[in-house]
């Protein structure tokens, strides 16, 4: 997702690229598969490799993480940036948790595990079309590939629905520090067909100097849909 836009970022940043914990090629942690945890541990790979400033992004999953960082390590945080999903525990939350749309938050455990095993494909397959605007322009088939040879794994299913689990955790953890607003530049950016618009709404609420986009033609997945706009305005923001 992140690789087309590396070489633009990378003339005048460090640009680094971490899977989530329990994440692609990750490992998997014994507990702490939730946002708060998640920021916490990506925040430590940061230190490790000497960073103590960072301009952060997060898409779906990732935004939670990134928003969790941000608010966790605001005086290493220069920028952030949240793409297309929402905040648990910010007002507005409720109704796309609850939304039959979305499904899948409440798709966990051993039936769901038993029932997607060797059928990954399918299960994926939902997503990459249905959450795009045209489904016939939404990932590539190689990205498709690397992301079921990594899912396909033992355990990595069970990880990534850790973090739907976690929604209600994240919800009570992001109530507490949504009290105190975000003063880093934030940009909050998704589909005109997805939750672009809802997110900014509640990026409004957390944070104090706010940029909002919403991509055009543009389902769930921002990046792959419409890469111009959404890269034109990653580089202009960073």
């Amino acid at each position: 997702m992140w690789t087309p836009i590396f070489p633009l970022l990378a003339d005048k940043f460090t640009v680094i690229a971490p899977d989530l914990p329990g994440i692609g090629d990750s490992s998997i942690p014994s507990d702490g598969l939730d946002m708060k945890t998640a920021a916490i541990r990506i925040h430590g790979l940061a230190k490790s490799l000497g960073v103590t400033k960072a301009r952060v992004a997060g898409h779906d999953i990732g935004l939670m993480v990134a928003y969790a960082y941000a608010a966790q390590f605001p005086s290493e945080t220069e920028k952030l940036v949240l793409m297309d999903a929402f905040l648990p525990g910010v007002a507005g939350w409720e109704p796309i948790y609850n939304s039959s749309l979305y499904w899948h938050f409440r798709f966990h455990g051993p039936t769901p595990e038993a029932l997607v095993k060797e059928r990954e494909d399918i299960f994926f397959a939902y997503f990459w079309n249905d959450l795009a605007a045209d489904k016939n322009h939404s990932l590539p088939e190689a990205d498709r590939k690397a992301y079921l040879a990594a899912y396909s794994r033992p355990g990595r299913m069970r990880a990534a629905w850790e973090y739907f689990v976690s929604f209600i955790q994240a919800a009570k953890d992001f109530e507490d520090l949504s009290k105190t607003k975000l003063t880093m530049p934030v940009l909050s950016i998704g589909g005109d067909q997805s939750l672009g618009v809802a997110l900014g709404e509640q990026a409004k609420l957390v944070a104090t100097d706010l940029s909002v986009v919403v991509v055009r033609n543009s389902g769930h997945w921002i990046m792959e849909e419409q890469p111009k706009q959404t890269m034109d305005a990653l580089v202009r923001f960073f």
